[in-house]
């Protein structure tokens, strides 16, 4: 062979030798492929090795790569079903891999996906309750629309394209909770702490509201709980959005009031429950406003009742309304200083003529209940004079009866304290005083309907006059019109007492006198 064919196959050979940039690029390719797709190695090997090996690095390996990567349709599909596969080996140890999967965004994806991705989601769930707290989470923050998405909430009611993605969600959310019983706590302590801050767009915390009300509709078990917890969120919406910061935009339809003594609650019109009325700036009191809105029509579904209604129909309505009562009793009677929230139980008693008498009837037996706390009874003795002064839908026989248990109540307090009670204190009479200042509220906005009958002002003649604690009144010419008392004297010594005192850098209020305590505004 000569020297010139040795060379040329020395050449040639040469030139099949990877150079270094090769051999980079090569490894390079070789890793795109290997995190590319599952195929690879996928869950199931990875827990295999875990298990048999005692090597998590696979499964470490794949948990960043779900983590990680724009994973398309037919990867979603095999990885959940390599992951339902081996559901019975995936204990605690793996706990980063399953709340990896379980953060997985499956909510938009092809209907075959979200069907395996639900019967994995309840195996998992099912084989071990250990997962149940992050499972739980992860589908209920799925409830809580993006501060964007405000487009696809309008009054608080979903665009169809949401409502479609939302329902597979609860889907998965109601076979949990009827195949493990003991999630049903998880389920209200999750629902509490995911609640949207306060602050949050108005539609963000509509839209979860949506959902917290949506629960009801599959799991009525959770009634009390779930409106118990909205009412108090809607406390703290409430508080932070005070009448004297949202008063300026409804100033318009306060002067439409004024021009009628008589502010009709009456039933909601079909364009406040159609949500077509008018929209707040204030941020918190425009959340508010949604939300109350969402409450009216969730009652106006569950306690009217038709003529056509069923006798379950029926009793359905009049266990929630009992239910409304108790939590009104528990949450909304002791918290003070509140002005909106109220106004759900309000619309709920307008339904039907037993709702009012039944709120009535509550209200009373706590005045009169010597044995619950002062501030309770002072307080319940704000919402009847409220009620009763403002409510039309009310029947005057109604009216007509508790002005005469509450002067009546007056009189017998007054005979009962006698010669050996010498005191006059705000503080040792405040539910006297209360009650007092309730009367004289309900005779002047209900001046027109208690006057036509010269009946009802024969049973209202205090003996002697509690002016001294009462908030001035708006038509002191009312009482003294009909004889009932003479009180400008005492109102405009009110006045004078109610200036503050300044010390120093510190101003001080009498305490000696009842602030107006209307709810209803």
């Amino acid at each position: 062979m000569s020297l010139h064919t040795n060379m040329s196959g020395v050449t040639s050979t040469l030139k099949t030798i990877p150079s270094a940039e090769s051999y980079r690029a090569t490894s390079v390719a070789a890793n795109k492929v290997r995190f590319s797709s599952p195929k690879e190695r996928g869950l199931a090997e990875s827990v295999r090795v875990a298990l048999e090996e005692g090597n998590f690095h696979p499964v470490k390996e794949f948990t960043n790569f779900i983590r990680q990567a724009e994973i398309n349709d037919d990867e979603f599909l095999l990885i959940v079903k390599d992951a339902k596969r081996v559901v019975h080996s995936l204990t605690s140890d793996f706990v980063h891999v399953i709340e990896s999967l379980l953060s997985l965004n499956w909510k938009k994806r092809s209907f075959e996906i979200i069907e395996a991705y639900t019967e994995f989601y309840i195996d998992i769930m099912v084989t071990h309750n250990k997962y149940l707290p992050i499972g739980i989470s992860k589908l209920i923050v799925h409830w809580i629309p993006d501060d964007l998405d405000d487009s696809d909430w309008v009054n608080g009611c979903p665009s169809e394209r949401t409502r479609l993605v939302l329902k597979p969600i609860h889907e998965v959310l109601n076979r949990i909770l009827t195949a493990v019983p003991m999630a049903f706590d998880l389920v209200i302590d999750t629902i509490s702490a995911k609640f949207p801050y306060f602050k949050k767009p108005a539609h963000v915390t509509a839209g979860y509201l949506f959902n917290v009300l949506w629960i009801i509709e599959y799991k009525p078990i959770f009634e009390e709980l779930i409106l118990q917890l909205v009412l108090q969120k809607l406390l703290v919406l409430d508080v932070n959005a005070p009448r004297d910061e949202i008063g300026s935009e409804i100033d318009d339809e306060n002067d439409k009031m004024k021009a009628d003594p008589l502010f009709q609650i009456d039933d909601i019109s079909a364009d406040i429950l159609a949500g077509t009325g008018r929209t707040l700036k204030h941020p918190v009191g425009k959340t508010l406003d949604i939300s109350l809105l969402m409450l009216y029509r969730f009652f106006e579904g569950k306690c009217r009742i038709h003529q056509d209604s069923n006798d379950q129909q029926r009793w359905t309505a009049n266990r929630l309304f009992k239910m409304l009562l108790h939590i009104f009793d528990e949450v909304l009677l002791p918290s003070h200083n509140t002005h909106h929230v109220q106004f759900v139980l309000f619309y709920v008693t307008s339904i039907r003529l037993a709702y009012s008498e039944a709120f009535l009837d509550l209200l009373w037996k706590k005045v009169q209940n010597p044995n619950i706390s002062v501030i309770i009874r002072h307080a319940a003795v704000g919402y009847m004079a409220s009620f009763l002064s403002r409510a039309r839908f009310l029947p005057l026989r109604i009216v007509i009866f508790y002005l005469k248990e509450l002067s009546m109540w007056a009189h017998n307090y007054i005979d009962d304290s006698g010669e050996y009670n010498q005191t006059c204190s705000l503080k040792a009479h405040l539910v006297f005083y209360s009650i007092c200042q309730a009367v004289f509220y309900l005779i002047a906005f209900r001046a027109r309907d208690l006057t036509a009958s010269s009946k009802v002002l024969s049973t209202i003649s205090p003996r002697y006059v509690p002016f001294k604690s009462c908030a001035k009144l708006s038509s002191p010419s009312v009482t003294t019109t009909y004889q009932l008392a003479y009180c400008h004297t005492v109102l405009e010594r009110n006045d004078r007492r109610k200036l503050a005192t300044v010390y120093g850098h510190d101003k001080c209020m009498p305490e000696e006198t009842l602030e107006s305590f209307f709810l209803i505004c």
